[in-house]
């Protein structure tokens, strides 16, 4: 059942006819409308083990999405590309799921629509998130008119007016994210893998599957094009074969790297799916399909049309408790290496948009400080950035790292100076600023010993929003034995001296700095890590979705600025 209705309002909800027109008596609202599926969960929709099937929802959330669309258009729409899924919840057979879609906004011939899905167990009444995702529909008038779609009216909830305003902001990260991928792709030695593995690998090329469909009228939409739910589904299970060949036991799609559709295909047309493992990442693996379409004349000539392209991941059930891994896999062709380094490429833009779109306040970082705890917070203060450093995983350079929805950033510096003068040097805030772009200024607080210092940092605007500050504790450490590194750890606390500031945002530090390590007589490495909170993620968020290199640029600074032997330090 389907329903159509507009959130916020203050009569029931309207039902809406097929040809657009309302039921007598109604009022029609000119504020996005919202339109709900909702589906009991039967055999028929279940795979072997009674869930319900990643394919036949991706059709049902197509089918609620696309019916918003021509609702807000007055006219036929088409898919563009939909979102990355992340898919919470496990759907079983008997319970009931809801679909809600709305037009968040639209633009001139496209418009984003919002898919909200949830489950709700019969029996126990308890509802559940399932996903979130975001499409991209376009207008296809007949004929040779032009389209330019109706403004939304946004007259509702906060909540209404929140999406309207990201929806811009998607809509340019999705434009961001294809010279993103191509950026990065070209920085092909810092993407290698050069983990060695622990056990024997098995060649990607042993993944590959090949699947066919004819193209029937049950297939086809309500104006007469391949129903872009059915090819997703199809598409979903092509990949759903592939993972299993590789973990050799039934994966569960976890999440899908945004479906695009090139082009349209109708009844009559054979469809090619092609899927193959492209990497595993421990617990996950990813998947890529490919669509090619042919009619009977292409077909004869062997020229398909390329008309669909997805990434899928996929994870092993029980992986939580169980710590289930997938197999090292190697590839043995250069397709395959292709596959191999955009997989890590996509990885690292999938991190970026999900903490870019979704960060929100984490709560109170910062913690009081006085001299009564100072032992306890500089013991604090390096074991948490001793711990961050020493976690395993991390992947290109700049080198990223995600565990539990906690994102982490490092830089490897390699500088020509001894491990104990750039250890004085970065062990003094207030020098920073003279090659950290975003320090406006840094102003020791408090010096609690020789140890334990407390700064004032005052950054750059961002975006054109308030300046931030920070008041942090810096903790130091010199090696204890030969072979341990020199420590700077930073975190923010509060101190009754330095306020918040009006005319700035009080931004927080978890867990950032400096690990020195010496090399050579006159050569040192030194890591910067950073675990990034809502405060820092504007000043990388550049760098983690590829569009810029302003922390590598920061990094040839600091090298810079390490190196020159004229600088004195107070210390």
């Amino acid at each position: 059942m389907v329903s159509l209705h507009s959130d916020g309002a203050s009569y029931p909800p309207t039902w809406v006819n097929m040809d657009g027109s309302c039921d007598k008596g109604r009022k029609k609202e000119s504020g996005p409308v919202e339109v709900q599926m909702c589906q009991s969960i039967l055999p028929m929709h279940a795979n072997h083990q009674g869930e319900l099937g990643a394919g036949q929802l991706l059709k049902w959330m197509d089918t609620t999405a696309c019916l918003a669309a021509e609702r807000h258009a007055g006219m036929a729409c088409v898919t563009a590309s939909m979102d990355d899924i992340q898919f919470e919840e496990t759907v079983r057979v008997g319970q009931v799921i809801n679909i809600k879609a709305r037009v968040n906004r639209a633009f001139n011939t496209s418009m984003e629509v919002g898919i909200y899905v949830t489950v709700q167990d019969v029996l126990s009444g308890v509802t559940k998130r399932v996903c979130v995702a975001f499409s991209t529909f376009v207008a296809k008038p007949t004929g040779t008119h032009k389209v330019s779609l109706k403004p939304l009216d946004i007259q509702g909830s906060v909540g209404e007016m929140l999406e309207y305003s990201l929806a811009s902001e998607r809509r340019r990260l999705r434009l961001y994210n294809e010279q993103a991928f191509k950026n990065l792709m070209k920085d092909y030695n810092n993407l290698q893998d050069n983990r060695k593995p622990v056990a024997p690998v098995v060649s990607t090329e042993l993944t590959r599957v090949e699947s066919i469909e004819l193209v029937l009228p049950p297939h086809a939409n309500h104006h007469g094009n391949t129903f872009g739910g059915q090819i997703m589904a199809w598409m979903e299970n092509v990949a759903t074969v592939a993972a299993s060949r590789l973990c050799g036991c039934y994966p569960s799609l976890g999440a899908v790297d945004m479906f695009r559709f090139r082009g349209p295909s109708s009844v009559g047309d054979r469809l090619v799916f092609k899927a193959m493992v492209n990497n595993a990442f421990q617990t996950s693996v990813e998947v890529g399909v490919r669509v090619e379409a042919y009619n009977c004349e292409e077909w004869n000539e062997g020229t398909p049309r390329h008309i669909n392209s997805a990434s899928m991941i996929y994870y092993i059930p029980g992986r939580d408790t169980e710590k289930q891994t997938f197999p090292e896999v190697t590839y043995t062709t250069l397709d395959g290496e292709r596959r191999f380094i955009g997989s890590i490429v996509r990885k690292r833009i999938r991190m970026a948009r999900k903490h870019i779109l979704y960060s929100g306040d984490e709560g109170p970082i910062s913690v009081p400080w006085d001299r009564s705890n100072q032992v306890y917070l500089g013991y604090n203060n390096v074991a948490a950035l001793t711990v961050l450093a020493g976690k395993r995983g991390w992947e290109a350079r700049v080198y990223v790292h995600e565990e539990a929805d906690k994102l982490s950033l490092k830089v490897e510096m390699k500088v020509k100076t001894t491990a104990c003068y750039a250890f004085s040097l970065l062990a003094d805030l207030r020098l920073r600023p003279q090659w950290d772009q975003n320090y406006l200024s840094c102003e020791e607080v408090e010096k609690a010993d020789e140890e334990e210092t407390i700064y004032h940092i005052k950054c750059t605007t961002v975006n054109g929003s308030k300046s931030r500050d920070f008041v942090v504790l810096l903790s130091k450490r010199q090696p204890c034995k030969n072979g341990d590194p020199y420590v700077i750890a930073l975190r923010s606390v509060t101190v009754a001296t330095v306020p918040p500031e009006e005319n700035s945002i009080r931004s927080e530090v978890k867990c950032a700095g400096f690990l020195v390590h010496e090399i050579g007589y006159s050569t040192c490495k030194v890591s910067y890590y950073n675990q990034v909170t809502s405060g820092v993620l504007p000043y990388v968020e550049g760098n983690i979705a590829g569009w810029s290199k302003s922390m590598e640029e920061t990094a040839m600074s600091c090298i810079t600025f390490l190196e020159q032997d004229l600088l004195t330090t107070q210390f």
